[in-house]
């Protein structure tokens, strides 16, 4: 009885393995356009899928975005923005090329088992623009770098803001970690952590100074600047429209105290002194001309003005020159003007006075001359040995430190640094000022200019930024002692101080009028 029991048993069970391998075999015919189990297409398993289930769970996995990692920030990156595609019916026909080459019977036991016996790897096929990919980074790196900054005057608070350190991407770097990513079908291998360069904070320097002129110029709408600053220590140099021709007005005057002195075999007699100070300090255009009698060694302004230029072209300033002497007439045996390389350019906006002209940039390596030459050496003693000495390139810059009328310059330092400087206008075109500043955080030349193209320039509006210019000069070499009072203020206080004298002056003179002895 026991053995009929078994024996029924065995055969019960053999008949439902026998249904259930059958159940299974319908099961496998039925899902033969299915893929092999453990099968990878792209690093993606896609076992038991069908063609569109396959490239749907592929196509998926390879748009979902880029996590980019930039400091504490997070940015998403999709792949279609930079041209991500993939070859997907190249690597699904593939896989199911490979499926047809399998025996019934080995896809059955797979099939039966749940796994592949052989896992089969199809791999990844994609492509991409690598230029976008760049474009993107690059816009990435424009939103969230932090570049290190420079030094700034904190004018309200009275000192400078010293400079921080940053970081900027390092796209070279970053990129190649950007393309492995996109090729990447787990989630946490397509984040990438961006190589950043960390950056030192700026020191001060010259292009610091320089961006800040370029922004106040830029402020000075319809004006056209002109600016060109020297470190006198380094000989390190600002050029902001420093070679664009410019009318010489008394700016001009500078040369003619070269020229003067270096003439002279002796030092200056009364007479002379006297023209030196109405030139420089009065601005007189009729000393200025009698100190070209003394270039000529005549009585001929004319010849001194033509012995000017030509020491101005020795020296190398090239674009400077004095046809006409100030107030003159065109004369038939002089030239009238000369042809320079700044006067030939094309498009000229500064209206210049062909009589006599020059450029910022001439005019600031005249006064490195000048002051390179008190210290004994440089290009005026080296051009004209035993001509001029030390003590007369001294002379000319306490000369022209006795200038507290043309207030341009002067203004943006404080009142008891010495400017030893030449303002010039008169045109009704031009406003400038040349300079030497001696500070305590450095000596250095300034030359400023701005013009109007169009109409009469107005000194309400460019008188502030002149002031401005030079406040910025001076804050730069002097960071640690910024000057901080409003030029604007001070102009109005000097205005008033000197009304105030002016009307003490009148009055005293009237009582001493009014008290004085009638002569008989």
């Amino acid at each position: 009885m026991l053995k009929a029991i078994q024996k029924f048993l065995t055969g019960l069970l053999l008949i439902l393995l026998l249904l259930f391998l059958g159940y299974q075999a319908v099961m496998y015919y039925l899902s033969r356009d299915h893929l092999p189990p453990g099968m990878t297409v792209a690093g993606v398993d896609v076992g038991g899928l069908n063609r569109e289930e396959a490239a749907q769970k592929v196509q998926k996995i390879y748009s979902a975005p880029l996590v980019l990692h930039h400091a504490q920030e997070q940015v998403a990156l999709n792949p279609g923005s930079v041209g991500f595609t993939l070859d997907l019916e190249t690597m699904l026909d593939e896989a199911e090329g490979y499926k047809a080459q399998q025996a019934f019977w080995q896809g059955y036991l797979q099939f039966l088992v749940g796994r592949s016996l052989d896992p089969v790897q199809i791999a990844l096929k994609a492509a991409y623009d690598q230029q976008a990919l760049r474009h993107q980074l690059s816009e990435v790196a424009a939103y969230l770098d932090k570049p290190a900054t420079a030094p700034q005057l904190l004018v309200d608070e009275g000192d400078y803001k010293p400079g921080e350190p940053g970081y900027v991407m390092d796209i070279d770097a970053s990129l190649p970690l950007a393309e492995k990513a996109l090729f990447q079908a787990k989630p946490a291998d397509r984040e990438v952590n961006l190589v950043l360069l960390a950056q030192e904070p700026i020191e001060l320097n010259l292009g610091v100074l320089e961006e800040q002129l370029r922004r106040e110029l830029a402020s000075a709408r319809g004006l056209f600047g002109s600016v060109f600053v020297m470190d006198l220590r380094t000989g390190e140099e600002i050029s902001i429209n420093a070679d664009v021709v410019l009318s010489g007005l008394s700016i001009l005057k500078i040369a003619i105290f070269v020229e003067a002195y270096r003439v002279l075999d002796r030092p200056p007699n009364e007479y002379e002194q006297g023209l030196f100070f109405d030139t420089a300090v009065r601005s007189s255009n009729f000393g200025a001309n009698l100190l070209l009698h003394v270039i000529a060694g005549e009585d001929n302004t004319y010849e001194g003005a033509a012995l000017l230029t030509a020491s101005m072209q020795r020296l190398g300033l090239v674009n400077t020159f004095m046809a006409i002497p100030y107030d003159a007439a065109i004369v038939s045996t002089r030239p009238e003007t000369y042809v320079t390389p700044a006067n030939s350019q094309p498009n000229i906006l500064t209206n210049p006075d062909t009589a006599r002209q020059t450029t910022a940039e001439d005019v600031g390596t005249l006064l490195s001359m000048i002051y390179y030459c008190a210290q004994g050496g440089g290009t005026l003693l080296a051009v004209y040995p035993g001509e001029i000495t030390p003590e007369e390139c001294q002379a000319i810059l306490d000369l022209m430190v006795q200038n507290t009328e043309g207030n341009l310059i002067r203004l943006g330092v404080p009142e008891d640094v010495p400017v030893s400087h030449k303002h010039g206008w008169g045109d009704g075109l031009t406003h400038g000022d040349a300079g030497i500043v001696f500070s305590s955080g450095g000596d250095y030349v300034i030359v400023t200019y701005l013009h109007q193209p169009d109409g009469f320039i107005v000194s309400e509006q460019s008188f502030p930024i002149l002031w401005e210019l030079s406040r910025l000069t001076y804050n730069y070499f002097n960071y640690e002692h910024p000057y901080l009072e409003d030029p604007r203020v001070r102009a109005e206080r000097e205005a008033a101080a000197r009304e105030a004298a002016l009307a003490t002056a009148t009055a005293q003179a009237l009582e001493a009028e009014a008290t004085a002895t009638p002569t008989p």
